[in-house]
Order: structure tokens, then sequence, then C-alpha cells
């Protein structure tokens, strides 16, 4: 069992772009979005880290984040944040469904 680097990481992004949604524009919804979610995430980094099978938390979360943001994205065609969050939410949704829910195990079963 190994730490999930790159989902811890993309937690810390979501928490930092919270925070500086807060320093740069005073948005206290940016601050309390960018917590929650980033620690919802951090929830689900450490439950993959502690067993790659619990992936359940970190999907919904990355799920709705990267709709919100796409959605959000769509509407105001600005790439800071809302572009850049729904990429990274691509870019872990496709890293949990090709490792996590890809294939099914190969069977035991003999011909």
């Amino acid at each position: 069992m190994g730490v999930d680097i790159l989902s811890f990481a993309y937690a810390a992004t979501v928490a930092a772009g919270g925070i500086m949604g807060y320093a740069k524009a005073g948005s206290i919804p940016s601050l309390g979005a960018g917590l929650i979610f980033g620690s919802i995430l951090g929830v689900g980094a450490y439950q993959l880290s502690q067993d790659p099978s619990n992936y359940t938390v970190m999907l919904g979360t990355t799920s709705t984040l990267g709709g919100l943001m796409g959605y959000r994205y769509y509407n105001s065609r600005k790439f800071m944040p809302a572009g850049l969050v729904f990429s990274l939410s691509v870019g872990m949704l496709a890293k949990l469904l090709i490792k996590h829910v890809g294939a099914p195990p190969l069977s035991n079963k003999t011909i």
C-alpha cells in the first residue's frame, strides 16, 4: 500500500485554490467550497492510500467538482479557475476509472 500522491496533490490544489480565491477577491464562497472539497478529497486520497479498492469518496467528489466547474467554465469561458479545476478533475476521473473501474479481473477457472 503506497501513498496516492496524485490524489493528495489534487486535494491540496483544490484547497489552495479556495484560499487563493479568498485572498485575491475576498470570496468567502470560494474559500468555503475550496476547503470543503479539498478536505473531502483529502479523506478520499487517504482512503485510496489505505485500501486501493475504496475509491467511492474520491470518485464521487471528483465527479461533482468536475461537473460544477465544467458548467462554470462552459458559461464563463475563463480558464482560471474553473477551466483549470475542470481539467484536473477530468484527469483525476480518468486515473480513477482506468485504475479502479477498468477491466474485471481474470477468472482462475480452467476450460
